[in-house]
């Protein structure tokens, strides 16, 4: 082994590094959350109320396992609500198979989303989240059926299904 094999080595785990820290980037909850919430929370105070897995999702911009969810094969008449705070988000009158593996809607409820810019992953996308408590719900796409042609693709551990009464 020489100083020629030495530098190479060491520069290819650098970049290495570099290219796997820029695609494995997620924005800290504090810097993406920069806006101000009604419901706000510590760590410690979600974890209480959450299972692990909710916690990745909701409150670290996690994504669950496509097809995972009993949600996305949800069909009986009633809403979606926020995993975290209970907050109507959904109805089931805007859902539709998208065939992804995940829930899928064309709208949300008035004042129930919010959405940012997420450049994670070297993709540009639309995150959406809670209004109220900011949770991570999972991003929108521009391939949806009308009226809207938007896809909500959520994350079905991120919600609770509320069946309607008759």
């Amino acid at each position: 082994m020489n100083r020629r094999h030495v530098l190479l080595g060491g520069t290819a785990v650098a970049t290495f590094a570099v290219c796997n820290a820029m695609l494995w980037r997620v924005d800290e909850p504090d810097e993406a959350h920069a806006e101000t919430f009604e419901v706000h929370k510590t760590d410690d105070e979600w974890r209480k109320i959450l299972t692990p897995d909710q916690f990745a999702i909701l409150r670290k911009q996690e994504t669950e396992r496509a097809g995972s969810s009993p949600l996305d094969h949800e069909t009986r008449k009633g809403i979606y609500h926020c995993a975290g705070c209970d907050l109507a988000a959904y109805s089931s009158d805007a859902k539709y198979d998208s065939g992804t593996g995940w829930p899928s809607f064309w709208q949300s409820l008035p004042n129930a989303i919010g959405t940012r810019e997420d450049h994670s992953f070297f993709m540009n996308r639309t995150e959406v989240h809670c209004h109220r408590c900011g949770g991570h719900f999972g991003h929108i796409f521009d391939d949806g059926p009308p009226p809207t042609g938007k896809r909500h693709c959520l994350n079905g551990l991120a919600l609770s299904f509320k069946p309607a009464t008759a």
